[in-house]
This record gives C-alpha cells, structure tokens and sequence, in this order.
C-alpha cells in the first residue's frame, strides 16, 4: 500500500489547488505532537469554507471529513496562527516537481511562506518574505542545511525536472549513471518506481537495462515516453487501485501495471486522496498506533515480528506454487528453453531473439513476457503468474531452484518465530513489573523529605557524570552563587540571552570537565532563560574558568546586580537546543534539569515544552500524575510547590512521559 505522495501525485494535486488563491485563512489547526497534522480552514469567495489538510512526509490534499482541532493548540499552531491567520492565500505552488509545496500568503503588507516537505519524515516550516526561517514545525539539521528559527530556508539540491527536461540531457543523464534504467528514472528524475516503470513500458524498453547499454535511439524512445506519461497530468483519471477490495494505490491518471485491477475513480484527485490516505479514520489508527509504540517499543518490534512472519509465509507459499507450476507445464517449458539455447548457439544475439519472440505469432511465444540477456533468464506468464526462468538450467532445476529458496525463506521464518515467542516473554514481565508497581504503592512511613542542602535554594541539578551544576534564580542569587560557591576549580556557564541564570559546575578534586556535563550545563543555562518564555527552541552558551569572572567593572562602566565581567576567551556551544525533564529517583527525591541528566538518575520522567501552562498550573498537573503513579502520599517529597521550583519561566506544558508505571494517555 502507498505511504506517502509521490512527486507525480503533489504536481497533480497542487494544479487542482489553483483555484485557491485569493482563499482567506479563516482557523489554523494542529493535531498533538504524535500526528502531527496541519489543518487550514479557508473560505474562499462564491465557494465558502474548505479544509486543506497537511500531514508532513503523508500527504497534503483537501479534506471533506477534518479532524476536531484540540482544546489546546501546540506551540507551532499558535505560531501559525500570528502570522497567518486572516490572511490570504497568494500562491500555491510546487518546487521544481519535488516533493515541496510553498503556500505564499499576504495578510496587509506582510508576506510570509508556509513551506511543506512531504519527503522523508516531513516538515512545516513558516518562514518571511526574505525565507528566513520564523519557526519550523521539526527543528532538524542536515548536511548542508539546517532548519532552525533565524535561519534562511535552503531547499535541498535540485533534481532534473522529468516534465522539462530535453532530450539531450536524458542521454546525457543515461551517460553517467552506473545503475539500471527504472532505478535511474525513479531517483534521478524524483518520479517514483511505480512511474517509471510506466515510462519504460510505453517506451518498449526493458526496465533493468543498464543506463550505459542505452543508445541514441533508446534515449530519443525514452524522451518520447516520458513527455506522453506526465502528459496525462493534463486530462486526469483520478482513481484508487485496489487489490482483494483492500486500497493499494492512489493516481491522478491511469497506467498499464493496473489495468487489470478493481478501480474507483473519482472527480477531483483532492478527493481521491482524501479517500484514500482516510484523514479522519486512518490518522486516529495512525495516531494510536504511534502512542502504542511510544508506550511500549516491544509492543512494536511484536508487530514487526507478526507482519514478518506473514510475508514471510505469503512469499515460500508463492515460491512453492511456482515450482509446481513449472512441473505442471513442463513440456512447453523445455521446449521454451531449448529453442532459446538453440538459438544462441547458432550465434544469434540476444537482441535478435527477443525481436524473434516479440513478431512471433505462437501462443508459446506469447506467453514469453521478458528477456534478460544479463541474468541469462527468461520470465513466462503461466496460469496467471510471472515465473522466471534460468535459460542455462533444466526444467526440474528450475523448479528446485523455487523450492531451495522457499527452504530458506522457512529457515527465516523459524528464526522470526524464535524472536517472537521471545518478545512475547518480555512483554509479559513487563506487564508483571508494571502492575506490581501499581499494587505495591508507597506507604508514608517510607516516604521522607530530603534532607536540606545549600544547593536547594536555587536551581539545581546533577549530571550524567555526577557532578553538581547550580544556577541562580535571580539577580540576589546569582550575585551569591558566584560570591559564595564558585571556586578555582569550577566551571562558570553563561547565555547572553535576558533573564538567564549564572550557572556553575562543581568540580571535586580537579581534572578536567566532561564533555556531556558542558553540553548539558548550556541546555540548562538557555532553557531556564528568557529563550524559553519567548517559545523559542535554540540558543548560544559559553563557559570560562572562574578566574575570568570578576565584579570589578572598567573606568567609567556599571555592572548591574547579577551581571559580571568576563574577560578573555569564552568557549561558545552555539545553537543549544532547550530542553527540561521533572524526575522522581529510585530514591524517592524529586529533581529537575536537562533532560538527559534526568533519565541518567530517574526512572519517573515527565519532559516539559513552552506551551501554555503557568508555573503553579503545570506544576499540579505533574503532580495529579505523580499521585496516580505513586499514590497521594507522593506529597511529602513532589509537592506542587516543589515542582514549581524545577520549572522554567514562562509557560509550558507536558511533551511526553516515560517509567515502569507511567502512563501517557493519562495527561493531556
């Protein structure tokens, strides 16, 4: 079954869309993190209301069943919405004929762009006139390109266009590429191998050619194919293909591969598509099987191992079939195979065989589908099937080659069986350990307050490497931290961003500071700034040694309370990325910090986003769920209060959840 759109199906949906310039972007939806769908509710002129829903790396298309949007729209919605709500749509238009589709809209004077990425895993990025970036939906780097907030847009290297490309650059193209000739079509020209193997088709050449065994008049056949094949984009068929009344394929016009298959065609491709990828019944599949994942990994690997199994089965059932369907037609095989043996032999070349078979008019002939001089193989239609066959081998040699290879696939399937009945254990003790916890819920006589030290004044936190990093509160705090604690042998770190905390590694006994205590330390310098409280997600951070940091300000200067002087080299870590974890230990302590540091020393671990929550809302949230894990008496050491102390400014709310015995649907 199809996942995602090809670069064909976003060409044709995107020339159905035109119509859509000029539609007012009325509400702008976003689906939780899971999903992860876009929905823009327009209304356009003399037609009224219309949904356009985006599923990055899926799909895109207009939608005659929308999902509900959520009480609580995310972070990217809300961004969405400031810049383009009530504005209009000025164009929508694809990137060369990739997978990329750029939404232009105008609210007054103000021109921004919503760009989509349906390749990969997917994107949604939002960026200005001048394509810096304002907020991608997926903060993600790559080689070459990165996409963060305060970066301009770059758009991944451009593949040839199939619909513009000219002859002499297909066989130019054809010149250099060391793969086979659908391979080449598929990657090179971005059209996908069902497409290509459409192109070939039309122009009567074999699909596994290699490129550099095309000639000049190949090339010229292949040119021609390819301008009548994306022709058909202009008087489109839209349908869905089926196969035992299951969908398995969704295109804007008709090809060979699926002539013979049920269809249900449609007026517009955007209905089709909606049809298909099912928005409002497959996403709510898609969006629990993605929370089942999330909740248990094992639960996934088992229906990996299952799905295995059954292709498994499904493929040595084909393989067998094909065995005894060649002993079934043995006689015309031999025959087939000693013509063709006959014929090289008496010097004749492949090329002049396969013309041979092609003008023949013999029933046997006919049954011939293909000719592969490369893998010295012939494959013959019986009885429905396309069955290849080893000129070089016997009739009963081929068939044991279909049984050999249906031994192995059993093998295989015995090991995945092995591995499954496994997974199965594991599950089960999982399950044991979960509802033990549940049972076993902690009585108060075991729950004690943590003893009181200096450090719980301010924000704190213990690394992966088990050091103590400390940062202030306020000006009063940082001025005492740096004052008070920080000593020779520490680290100082420090973002220059407003409202960040003077933040100090204690180092014992000397030696130099790890590399993932640093990183670690700047995450919690910028996440507990005013980066966090403006909903942005990176920022830049430095270290110095304590001897560079000094109160004492230059002739004629002022240093505020809480600011210091630094003089000399500061080692910078650019773009940090945010991030904060609340914990409950084995131990029963609650703490807060980055969140890698968190899971290191937490087996209860609640990951925090800017949202919309303040500091007291959120902070009875995390506890209600504390309370349902570990019961109420979770109170004497994770009060709200508590809780509190560990979250950063601003407002926020809960990204996702892990431990033996947390469960995720719990919390919204």
């Amino acid at each position: 079954m199809k996942r995602e759109m090809t670069s064909v199906d976003v060409a044709a949906m995107v020339s159905e869309l035109q119509h859509l310039a000029g539609a007012r972007i009325e509400k702008i939806y976003k689906s939780d993190t899971e999903t992860e769908q876009i929905r823009l509710n327009l209304y356009l002129f003399g037609e009224g209301r219309c949904d356009l829903v985006i599923d990055p790396g899926v799909s895109m298309h207009l939608t005659a069943h929308p999902q509900p949007g959520p009480k609580l729209p995310p972070t990217f919605a809300m961004t969405l919405r400031k810049y383009l709500s009530h504005g209009r749509i000025v164009s929508i238009e694809q990137y060369e004929f990739d997978r990329i589709i750029e939404i232009k809209t105008m609210r007054g004077e103000v021109a921004n762009t919503l760009i989509i990425e349906l390749f990969s895993s997917g994107n949604a990025i939002l960026a200005n006139d001048e394509q810096k970036i304002i907020l991608p939906m997926r903060p993600v780097t790559f080689r070459g390109r990165r996409i963060r907030s305060g970066e301009i847009y770059k758009l991944p290297d451009m593949q040839l266009n199939p619909v513009k490309i000219t002859s002499g650059e297909l066989s130019d193209l054809f010149s250099k590429s060391d793969i086979n000739l659908v391979k080449t079509l598929a990657t090179n020209l971005n059209m996908g191998g069902t497409i290509a193997e459409e192109v070939c088709s039309v122009s009567g050449i074999d699909k596994n050619l290699d490129c550099q065994d095309i000639s000049g008049e190949m090339s010229q056949s292949m040119h021609q194919g390819i301008m009548d094949v994306f022709g058909r984009i202009q008087d489109p068929k839209p349908h869905i293909i089926y196969h035992d009344k299951k969908k398995i394929d969704v295109l804007p016009f008709e090809i060979s591969k699926y002539a013979d298959h049920e269809k249900r065609y449609f007026n517009t491709f955007n209905e089709a598509l909606d049809e298909f990828f099912d928005v409002m019944v497959g996403h709510e599949k898609k969006q629990s099987e993605i929370a089942r994942t999330k909740k248990n990994p094992l639960e996934h690997r088992l229906a990996q191992q299952e799905n295995a199994i059954l292709k498994f089965e499904r493929e040595k059932s084909g393989l067998e079939t094909k065995a005894e369907t060649i002993y079934m037609h043995y006689q015309l095989i031999d025959e087939s195979l000693a013509a063709i043996g006959s014929a090289l032999a008496n010097g004749r070349g492949w090329g002049e065989i396969t013309e041979i078979v092609k003008q023949a008019d013999h029933p046997t002939a006919r049954m011939i589908k293909r000719i592969d001089p490369h893998t010295k193989t012939i494959t013959m239609e019986l009885d429905q099937a396309d069955i290849a066959l080893n000129i070089g081998k016997s009739v009963p040699q081929n068939a044991q080659a279909y049984y050999d290879k249906s031994k192995k696939l059993s093998l295989k399937r015995a090991g995945a069986t092995r591995a499954l009945e496994h997974t199965r254990e594991l599950i089960e003790k999982e399950v044991k350990k979960a509802k033990s916890a549940r049972e076993s819920k902690i009585k108060p006589s075991t729950l004690k307050r943590p003893k009181p030290r200096w450090y719980h004044r301010f924000r704190w936190f213990v690394s992966s490497d088990g050091l103590l990093v400390v940062g202030g509160r306020d000006a009063t705090s940082n001025e005492e931290i740096v004052k008070k604690y920080l000593e020779k042998r520490d680290v100082f770190v420090h973002t220059q961003a407003p409202g960040a905390p003077v933040t100090i590694i204690k180092v014992e006994g000397g030696g130099q500071v790890p590399e993932q205590t640093i990183a670690e330390a700047a995450q919690f310098a910028v996440s507990y700034s005013n980066i966090w409280k403006e909903s942005q997600y990176t920022g830049d951070c430095y270290w110095v040694h304590p001897d560079q940091v000094s109160k004492t300000p230059e002739h004629g200067e002022f240093v505020a309370k809480g600011a210091f002087i630094i003089r000399g080299k500061r080692n910078y870590t650019k773009n940090v990325s945010i991030g904060v974890a609340i914990g409950i230990t084995d131990g029963m302590e609650l703490i807060g910090g980055p969140v890698s540091a968190v899971k290191k020393h937490a087996g209860y671990v609640i990951e925090i986003m800017p949202g919309r929550f303040n500091q007291n809302d959120l902070a009875k949230k995390i506890y209600r769920t504390y309370s349902d894990v570990f019961g109420r008496q979770i109170k004497v050491v994770a009060p709200p209060d508590q809780i509190a102390r560990f979250l950063p400014p601003g407002g926020s709310e809960i990204k996702n959840m892990s431990g033996k015995a947390v469960d995720s649907s719990d919390v919204r």
